[in-house]
């Protein structure tokens, strides 16, 4: 009964208001409710077949009907159309001669080649106003409507830990200063410094007194974080980072975590780190696992003006 009012609140008036709102638009936008597509013959559904048919090999009719969600008849009766046409070709399935698998002929390509190129034209003019920053935020928009909106998987893949390796120092510095600079609008002086970082850890690394955590997911990257030697007391943390799409997994604070246990097992008393008060997420983290603000200072760094903090963590 909780979860059911819960979700009701969610989806209260004002964002069924939204969605329905963003719909219209969105429809209007793109020219789907004319009787064509892009001014074509073809409907929106049945250009979305020829789509499918065009890069995929090896589909059944019951196949496209699940993966476009079309009522089974509608779609029979848009697959008998394409028939008489010429659009398409019926051949057995090797696997099963129940089921008949459907491909496109040299006039189905003929006539898919202009609602392709069609498409893409539409969608590079609604682009062109836009700034790089701009469609980087309507493409992360998009990615999390289709996140939220799409089938959930059963469970995320987990994240792995290992230490670093060639190339990933370099992937490092770019993954940091692009973040930042979408996420805060820092500028080339922030990966400037990040490279700097990164290539004195390389330069510089004693396995026995520093230390790397690469988090991986799916062989992907998805954070890092470094502990450098100071001194034989003391160990600095530096460059967290975790990617969008993994935070709100805990990754964060595992990989803080595992600086704290490194230090401590390496005999260090103390821990530093230095960061900025815009981090706010980052700054929540090292609060939590025990560290202490010691200094601000204001500064003019990566094109903006920021305040600079320093924490320390007694070990």
């Amino acid at each position: 009964m909780k979860e059911q009012t819960a979700r009701s609140i969610r989806s209260g008036p004002d964002a069924i208001t939204t969605v329905r709102r963003f719909s219209r638009f969105y429809t209007r936008r793109l020219g789907l409710l004319g009787e064509g597509l892009l001014d074509s013959a073809f409907s929106l559904a049945e250009s979305r077949v020829l789509y499918e048919l065009a890069h995929h090999d090896g589909l059944t009719a019951s196949l496209l009907g699940r993966e476009l969600g079309l009522d089974p008849g509608y779609l029979s009766r848009i697959l008998k159309r394409f028939e008489a046409r010429g659009l398409i070709v019926r051949a057995p399935s090797a696997s099963d001669g129940r089921q008949a698998v459907l491909g496109l002929t040299e006039a189905g390509h003929a006539a898919f080649a202009p609602l392709d190129q069609g498409s893409r034209e539409q969608v590079a003019a609604l682009l062109g106003p836009l700034d790089p920053e701009e469609t980087e935020r309507l493409t992360r928009a998009m990615a999390t409507v289709e996140e939220l909106l799409g089938e959930r998987p059963a469970a995320p893949a987990p994240i792995l830990l290992r230490p670093h390796q060639i190339g990933d120092i370099g992937w490092i510095v770019h993954r940091q200063a692009l973040l930042y600079a979408q996420e805060y609008g820092w500028d080339e002086t922030y990966e400037a410094l990040v490279a700097e970082i990164g290539a004195e850890f390389l330069r510089a690394f004693d396995p026995k007194r520093d230390r790397a955590w690469i988090a991986e997911r799916e062989g992907a990257i998805v954070g890092s974080v470094f502990v450098v030697r100071v001194s034989d007391e003391i160990a600095r943390l530096r460059l967290l980072y975790v990617e969008p799409h993994a935070r709100g997994s805990g990754l964060g604070r595992r990989l803080v975590g595992e600086c704290i246990r490194f230090a401590r097992l390496k005999g260090y008393r103390k821990l530093t780190l230095w960061t900025n008060d815009v981090l706010a997420a980052a700054r929540r983290i090292y609060q939590d696992a025990g560290f202490t603000l010691v200094a601000e200072e204001r500064h003019h760094s990566f094109g903006k003006d920021l305040v600079g903090q320093n924490w320390e963590l007694a070990l």
